[in-house]
């Protein structure tokens, strides 16, 4: 989807801040909404992709005004009260409103092993690649509505296939629930002066890993 989060090549938004030295957490509220996002997840009320899309999916001043791990909260309220696991009632006061929906609850000695697991996309089957490596592709110049793991400024754009990296669940179509669709996953690398222009400031190249479905011979 064409929203504010796919902000490359995007201008006026003043300098990235950098901060030396920075830690991993910038408050103890950070780690629980860390902690609370891995939790309901394991609930199995959505995915890795539709979890990407809800946080996406925020208005624009929303997106832009919210730290990192704020923008996780919203999307997980979001896709809570999607999934009928809260009602917005319930959110906007905190307060319970009839009996909680029965789930399956985490335990913490069951924490580590399902971060050792982690969540896994490469298939054993699914739909053969079109091209090989060394191939001259084009990025699809095409703006869909939902989510989409192909960046706004790449769409158009001539590369070359640099990696195949195999059948991976297709986040485009995961994202909304529609089954995993796996199919080829490539590492896509496009001259900067491709993508910017000839008057781009640093000479180089950008390298993106897309699926299939983003790209046609060129």
């Amino acid at each position: 989807m064409n929203s504010v989060h796919d902000m490359g090549g995007m201008e006026g938004f003043g300098p990235l801040p950098l901060e030396p030295n920075e830690p991993i957490f910038h408050g103890a509220w950070e780690k629980r909404a860390l902690a609370i996002t891995l939790a309901t997840g394991s609930l199995g009320q959505w995915n890795i992709d539709a979890s990407r899309h809800a946080r996406e999916a925020s208005p624009a001043r929303t997106y832009i005004r919210e730290t990192y791990y704020e923008r996780w909260l919203t999307g997980l309220e979001t896709l809570l009260v999607q999934r009928g696991l809260l009602s917005a009632e319930e959110l906007a006061s905190g307060i319970p409103n009839g009996a909680p929906a029965k789930v399956a609850a985490v335990r913490p000695e069951q924490v580590p092993g399902i971060l050792a697991r982690g969540g896994p996309t490469e298939r054993s089957s699914g739909k053969p690649g079109r091209f090989q490596i060394g191939q001259r592709v084009r990025a699809l110049n095409h703006h869909p509505a939902g989510h989409t793991r192909l960046p706004r400024y790449l769409r158009g754009k001539i590369g070359i296939i640099g990696l195949d990296h195999g059948l991976h669940v297709f986040a485009d179509s995961n994202a909304h629930c529609n089954g995993e669709d796996p199919q080829q996953l490539y590492n896509v690398v496009f001259d900067v002066a491709e993508v910017w222009g000839p008057a781009a400031r640093y000479a180089g190249e950008i390298r993106a890993d897309l699926w299939d479905a983003h790209l046609e011979a060129a």
